[in-house]
Parts: C-alpha cells; sequence; structure tokens
C-alpha cells in the first residue's frame, strides 16, 4: 500500500485531521471530569441565593405558597425558616434536622466533628458553603442566614447527583467518542483517497514528463480546481512535445535564440535588482520593527503601536507594488484584453474625485473640475478610470503651498477629446520627461518613498493608452506640472 507510507499526502492529511478529532474528544472529556462538578455548583450557588431572596419576598405573607413548595421539590431544594425564638415557620424536606443544623451554625454549637464545611462565598446577610455530612454520608450546597424579618432560614441541595451524572457523561463520552473516532477515520480515509488520487496521477505524469515521455494524459476527474490543474498539465505536455519538435526543426536559429535569451537574461536581471532595491527598505524596515517587538524594546503601548503601523504600513507597500506589478505584466503581455465601450467620461472623474475625498482632505487640496454636460467617449471604462485615479493620486502627492489640483475635459478636434490632470507644485526636469514613464523610475526618490509610490503607475497609465492605441504624456509648466491623455469621442 505505498499511498499509506508516511511521506503520502493521504496519510499525513488522514493522520492530520483524525488527530485533530481525537484532541477535540479528549477535550471535552477532560472538562468534564474536571470542570462540570466545579460548574454544577456554580449554578447551584445562584439557584441557593435566588431561593433565599424569594423567601425574603415572601416574609410579609402568612405561610409558604404551594407554587413555591413544588419549586422547590423540583429543584431538589430542602429548607426550613426559624423564628428568632426557635420555632419553624415553614419548611421543605426534614425540617427538624434542618433547624437543629441552622441552631448550630448560629450559635456554634454541636456536630462539628461531623459536619465539614468550606465556604463559597459570605455577605453580612448570609453564607453559601460546601458541607460534607458524616451523618448522612452525602455533600451538600448550603446557604443560611438572617432575613430582614428577623427569622433564620437554611436551604440546602445533594451535589450527589452531578457526581452520578458526571460519571455516567464519562462513560458515555467514552464510547462516543471511540465511536466518532472510529467514523472519522474512515470518513476522512475515503475523502482522502478521493482527493489525493488526481494528485497522485499528477505526481506520476510530472514524473513521465521529466524524463520527457509526453504520451501520458491526466484523466481522472475530481470536480475542483486539480482538473484545471490536469488539463494544464496536458496542455503543457503538448505544448513541450511541439515545442521540442520545432527546435529540433529550428536549428539554424539557435544563434538568434541564444542572442534573445541573453537579451531576456538581461531585463530579467534588470527587473530583479529593481524589484530588489524597492522591496529592500520595507523588508529591512519590518524586520527590524519586529524584532524590536519580539526583544520588547519599548515597554509602552504607544511605541509598540507605533512598531506594529509601521510593520503594516511597509506591508502594505509591499503588497501594492506586487500588485502593480502583476497588472503591468498583464498589460505588457497583452493578457489583460480591453474592453471597448461608450461611456461618460465627466461621471467618471467626478467618481474618482469623490473616492479620493479622505486623500483630499489629508492634503488640504482645492480640486477645481467644471465640467457639467456628459462628455460620451469610446474606450475601456474601468482602465480609464485607472489612469485618472493615478494622474490625480501623483498630482495630490506633488502639492506646493497653494494646494491646487485642476481637472479639465479639452476638445482637440471633431473626434478627439483630451483630459489634463495639472497640479500646483515643482516642476519636472527636462531630462527626466522622457524617462517617468519607465517603470521603477523615480524624479524625487525621498518624496516618493514618503507616499509610498514605487515608480509603476506611469508605466501602468503608459501601457494601457497603448493598449487602446492612444497618446498619453506631461507638460511643465512655471507654477506646475501637466499630465494628459487623449480618447475618441462619441
Amino acid at each position: 500500500m505505498r499511498e499509506w507510507r508516511p511521506h503520502t499526502l493521504r496519510f499525513q492529511i488522514t493522520v492530520l485531521f483524525t488527530g485533530l478529532v481525537f484532541v477535540f474528544l479528549g477535550a471535552i472529556l477532560l472538562i468534564n471530569q474536571f470542570f462540570l462538578e466545579d460548574y454544577y455548583i456554580t449554578q447551584k450557588e445562584d439557584t441557593l441565593k435566588s431561593s433565599f431572596m424569594k423567601l425574603e419576598k415572601l416574609k410579609n405573607e402568612e405561610g409558604i405558597p404551594d407554587t413555591w413548595i413544588k419549586e422547590s421539590s423540583e429543584k431538589n431544594l430542602s429548607w426550613v425558616v426559624l423564628s428568632p425564638e426557635g420555632v419553624i415557620v415553614g419548611g421543605v424536606g426534614e425540617k427538624d434536622m434542618l433547624a437543629s443544623r441552622l441552631f448550630g451554625y448560629l450559635y456554634g454549637i454541636g456536630g462539628k466533628e461531623k459536619v465539614k464545611t468550606k465556604v463559597l462565598e459570605q455577605s453580612d446577610q448570609y453564607v453559601i458553603q460546601k458541607s460534607e455530612d458524616n451523618f448522612v454520608d452525602m455533600d451538600y450546597v448550603e446557604i443560611w442566614g438572617e432575613l430582614d424579618n428577623q427569622n433564620y432560614c437554611i436551604i440546602r441541595t445533594p451535589l450527589e447527583s452531578i457526581r452520578e451524572s458526571v460519571n455516567i457523561s464519562k462513560g458515555f463520552y467514552l464510547y462516543v467518542g471511540l465511536a466518532v473516532l472510529v467514523i472519522s477515520f474512515v470518513i476522512i480515509a475515503l475523502v482522502t483517497r478521493r482527493i489525493t488520487k488526481p494528485i497522485c496521477q499528477l505526481t506520476k505524469l510530472s514524473q513521465q514528463m521529466a524524463k520527457l515521455d509526453f504520451g501520458v494524459k491526466y484523466e481522472s476527474r475530481a470536480g475542483n480546481e486539480i482538473d484545471t490543474l490536469g488539463e494544464n498539465f496536458n496542455f503543457m505536455s503538448m505544448q513541450l512535445q511541439n515545442t521540442i519538435s520545432e527546435l529540433q526543426q529550428a536549428n539554424g536559429q539557435l544563434h538568434r535564440d541564444i542572442e534573445e535569451k541573453i537579451r531576456i537574461d538581461e531585463k530579467r536581471k534588470e527587473f530583479l535588482d529593481n524589484v530588489s532595491h524597492e522591496l529592500k527598505t520595507p523588508i529591512a524596515l519590518v524586520q527590524g520593527y519586529a524584532e524590536g517587538l519580539r526583544e520588547n524594546i519599548s515597554d509602552d503601548p504607544e511605541s509598540r503601536e507605533l512598531y506594529c503601523d509601521v510593520i503594516m504600513d511597509e506591508a502594505a507597500k509591499m503588497n501594492k507594488l506586487v500588485r502593480n506589478l502583476l497588472n503591468l505584466n498583464q498589460l505588457e503581455s497583452g493578457v489583460d484584453l480591453v474592453t471597448m465601450e461608450e461611456f461618460d467620461l465627466v461621471e467618471v472623474i467626478r467618481g474618482v474625485i469623490q473616492a479620493s475625498d479622505i486623500l483630499v482632505q489629508q492634503k488640504e487640496a482645492r480640486v477645481i473640475f467644471n465640467s457639467q454636460e456628459p462628455v460620451m467617449v469610446w474606450a475601456d471604462e474601468f482602465k480609464i478610470e485607472e489612469v485618472i485615479t493615478n494622474y490625480f493620486t501623483n498630482a495630490l502627492n506633488h502639492l506646493d503651498e497653494n494646494k491646487i489640483v485642476e481637472i479639465k475635459i479639452l476638445k482637440m478636434d471633431e473626434h478627439i477629446v483630451r483630459v489634463t490632470v495639472f497640479n500646483t507644485g515643482k516642476a519636472i526636469p527636462e531630462e527626466d520627461l522622457d524617462q517617468i514613464w519607465n517603470k521603477f523610475y523615480k524624479v524625487d526618490k525621498a518624496r516618493t518613498r514618503e507616499y509610498g509610490g514605487s515608480g509603476i503607475g506611469l508605466s501602468i497609465v503608459k501601457a494601457i493608452m497603448e493598449s487602446m492605441r492612444q497618446q498619453c504624456g506631461v507638460e511643465n509648466f512655471k507654477n506646475g506640472v501637466q499630465f494628459w491623455f487623449e480618447l475618441e469621442k462619441r
């Protein structure tokens, strides 16, 4: 049975989940063993106090209502009420014995060697205690004290029933637990076999592919993502087989292939260097602050909260970088297809401004956008919204003391409109104007780092506009910078 070896996935999953079931059942048995009786006693304390208070409410009535006597019987309570002269006013159960017990408690005489008590709760009015009554060889929880009408009262309930219940439940849980454990093992074994069967087939398939045998195919049907993986394996196998055939026929182009490989390796190296550089600072900050937390460098809560905020902020920046890289890669590779449609450009711009309202308030910026009439254009609405968001966010992050951002829609000719996003601030150096569209390029690295930029946003803008075959650009003015892009008007 190879699939049951310790290193197999089926064996590991079965052992893991069976172990979890065993742990949970064991925890239930332990809780039942050590805590059930204490929990029962706590509940009985509340019942005794409630009954004691009820007797106080009945202090001005003649006799005890039958309903309360019935309730006492249902709750397994025995009690007696004594007048200040020691006369029994009323009670349920062995009233004479309880009266004698209460008298002994009140005056501290008689039977102490036969009754061991442990006080659970005590107040000026009553005492709740656990007693071991050797006369009858039973344990009780009881409350005794003085009522508001100067009468005295004692109420008790036996504990033997809970111990019997604990013993019964322990046996019950033990048998049920063993049955559940066996049934769980069988079910888990069957389920894991169903889950791991296609994975085992994929493992064999990969082994055959490693030997350049592309004739085998994935045929199982798991009804989930594993089927997609298997189909991808089949597709990959077919592609590899075709690729090897093509390579054998294309031996004459080997030289150009090598040059292309070198070029790709250089681009990959450049890409990895840029990504490593961008991730180096946040990773170092996360590591440093995490080590600070572990070493308890600062004990005050505000400092620890600051450390956590820095770690979360740097992690968010890394997450944003990865998402932007994936988005840019899809755009450049053509995987992210453009969906052309007609939409109102004015409505999209107003939506971006409204969505960025918190950032606008933080920057204390004045946003100017006066277009009222709809401007219908032909483009991918989702991607154009991303372009406007990139321009608008960049503008807010590069404001000067005037803090003005102005968005306009200009009619270039009968078929083209231009959207401009202007912000007051420092101009972009002329030598950098053509470089800002490149991945990871930053004009002011310190300031870009300050607001969490990675130098990818404008590269995404460029890729989006190229995918729709439209123009975009940037212009310097004396009092600021203006970014623009063009769309086809409908």
